[in-house]
């Protein structure tokens, strides 16, 4: 799945603004600017848009971890250079503190049911026999899912 989508998602789905997103970002020991953050966040069709390379996506995910609950002791993760749709839905399980349930419960709300068997493949290390790969329309229905929970009009926002 696209980075810049996952961010854009993220971002509309906390209500994040960019001082937010700076900040972010800034919990993982980056530095960026919000004119960057807004090229990040523009349409691909947009002249002013930027891609979000996969570094960049992993370091916003490591300080979204960071900012949902808190700094942990020791050295701090460093963000992977290559970032796939399971890397991306581990480090979203982490930030929000998600179990199983809580997981197919997203899903669900996204229009995706899942087994238990199922969504433990996803958190399975690559080469494991039992291991699949996050394909985009589930990356898209969990995303889904966190916007009708925690989106702007939510219960849980």
């Amino acid at each position: 799945m696209d980075n810049n989508d996952v961010l854009r998602r993220l971002r509309y789905t906390f209500d994040y603004d960019d001082a937010k997103v700076i900040e972010i970002f800034a919990h993982a020991g980056a530095e960026v600017r919000r004119n960057l953050v807004v090229a990040w966040l523009k349409k691909e069709e947009d002249p002013a848009y930027q891609a979000c390379n996969d570094r960049m996506l992993a370091t916003f995910l490591n300080g979204l971890i960071i900012e949902k609950r808190g700094k942990r002791d020791g050295p701090q993760p460093k963000p992977e250079s290559h970032l796939t749709n399971n890397a991306i839905l581990i480090k979203l399980k982490i930030a929000l503190s998600l179990q199983t349930e809580g997981m197919q419960e997203i899903l669900k709300l996204g229009g995706r049911e899942l087994s238990n068997h199922e969504l433990s493949a996803f958190f399975r290390r690559p080469g494991h026999k039992h291991y699949r790969e996050c394909q985009d329309q589930a990356m898209r229905n969990f995303l889904s899912g966190l916007q009708e929970k925690f989106g702007p009009g939510s219960s849980d926002a």
